[in-house]
């Protein structure tokens, strides 16, 4: 099997970047492709448009060394590593616009033998949508070699890092590679074998795109029992905190943690992609994404109880945007939809949020008259309510004193919850 020497990674986002990072670290040739002038600017100067621990001494080093670099072109290539955003419509569907994106720039390259692989987290049949999507535009080639076309070799291997442990994940986890042909899987794993320290494990494409999605469906719904219970532990006057503690000392026994809902790329979205291929057997599934979904609006309604006793002149403090603790993704952040609706609904009062890992405020909150982005410290000085969204080390070290006398609403157990024998955090 020839060794891979050039590699395109078509989006340079969460994703795209470790990933071409880590491939030129290993002293593979890579180009990095996205759509936003601002990132490949940024990566061609060795930095990092977003916060991920050790990233940017990878990007740095390998930018330096002439192993890595961006454009907004889509080069020749002999792998293409297709990265880009799969989110959901408001059916629920997903959109596999940046998909076809992507394969519009691939496919003027192609002269058969190239290796594609798709990285986005996809509902079943993705892949295989963006095999005949290309084909489509290239007739003249084919997967298998029929009629005497040269064949590109295509291919599906999701990611499966969590965001501020991306660089050591990408190394350590196993890795599932899916190929629409088996010389394609054999190909791709050759490729993740540069890097990759873990188990790579090979099936076929729609097996691989499935895979993710169930891995992420398993964590969603062991996170509704865990909102679930916190609501149910509300209205039974429990503190669910004391409750998951002792629970978790049996020995088969591990809940998570409940938070105000669940955020970021994929858990909060990869179950609706099984909904939507199945929608009357995943039902399951469905109830515990609605719960999940519906988390945010009790967030908000013990905001609201809460400020009944106080002057109409009382200040609510948001502590943390981003979708889990320690970094600045935002992604479907169950925190932004609470803060944006205490906004919306709390127009008279001012909203002092907090976010230590972003200098500015998003859009869904942007513009607001009463609302400011300010540090921690200030916005528990400022406010008579403080609502904790976000597990972030800067909020948990908030002192006693800071809350004295002020209404606290912990959603993430941050400032009173006692570590758990056994439960990961969510």
């Amino acid at each position: 099997m020839n060794t891979i020497n050039r590699v395109a990674v078509i989006g340079l986002g969460y994703i795209g970047l470790p990933t071409a990072a880590i491939l030129a670290t290993n002293g593979v040739e890579v180009i990095g492709v996205d759509v936003n002038q601002r990132t490949v600017d940024a990566v061609n100067a060795g930095q990092v448009p977003f916060v991920e621990p050790d990233l940017g001494v990878h990007v740095a080093g390998a930018v330096s060394q002439g192993n890595l670099s961006a454009s907004t072109l889509t080069p020749q290539a002999e792998a293409y590593i297709v990265a880009v955003p799969t989110p959901f419509r408001e059916d629920r569907s997903a959109d596999l616009s940046y998909i076809e994106s992507a394969a519009r720039g691939i496919a003027p390259q192609l002269q058969g033998g190239e290796l594609l692989i798709l990285e986005s987290t996809s509902p079943p049949g993705a892949t295989e949508h963006m095999a005949n999507y290309i084909l489509n535009l290239r007739p003249d080639l084919s997967l298998d070699g029929a009629d005497s076309k040269p064949a590109i070799l295509v291919a599906h291997c999701p990611e499966r890092v969590l965001p501020g442990r991306v660089m050591i994940e990408l190394v350590t986890n196993d890795r599932i590679v899916g190929g629409m042909t088996a010389e394609a899987a054999e190909t791709a794993k050759h490729l993740y074998a540069v890097f990759c320290q873990g188990e790579i494990l090979t099936t076929d494409a729609v097996t691989a795109e499935m895979a993710k999605l169930v891995e992420n469906s398993y964590r969603d719904v062991n996170i509704a029992f865990a909102n679930e219970l916190s609501v149910i532990s509300d209205k039974l006057g429990i503190d669910v905190w004391e409750l998951i503690r002792l629970a978790n000392h049996h020995p088969r026994v591990n809940i998570l943690q409940p938070g105000p809902g669940v955020g970021g790329h994929c858990i909060a979205v990869d179950p609706w992609f099984i909904v939507a291929a199945a929608p009357e057997e995943s039902r399951l599934i469905r109830t515990a994404r609605e719960v999940n979904d519906a988390k945010p609006e009790w967030v908000f309604q013990q905001v609201v109880a809460s400020l009944e006793s106080l002057p109409a002149t009382a200040e609510v403090s948001v502590l943390g945007l981003a979708f889990k603790a320690n970094i600045d993704d935002l992604r479907e952040s169950p925190a932004i939809e609470i803060a944006a609706h205490l906004a919306e609904a709390l127009s008279d009062r001012r909203i002092n949020v907090a976010e230590p890992h972003v200098e500015e405020l998003p859009k869904q909150l942007a513009g607001r008259n009463n609302v400011e982005l300010v540090s921690i410290e200030e916005s528990v000085k400022r406010s008579d309510v403080v609502v904790v969204l976000v597990d972030h080390d800067d909020v948990k070290a908030i002192s006693p004193e800071l809350l004295a006398g002020k209404i606290v609403i912990d959603t993430r157990g941050a400032l009173t919850r006692e570590p758990t024998p056994a439960a990961a955090a969510v």
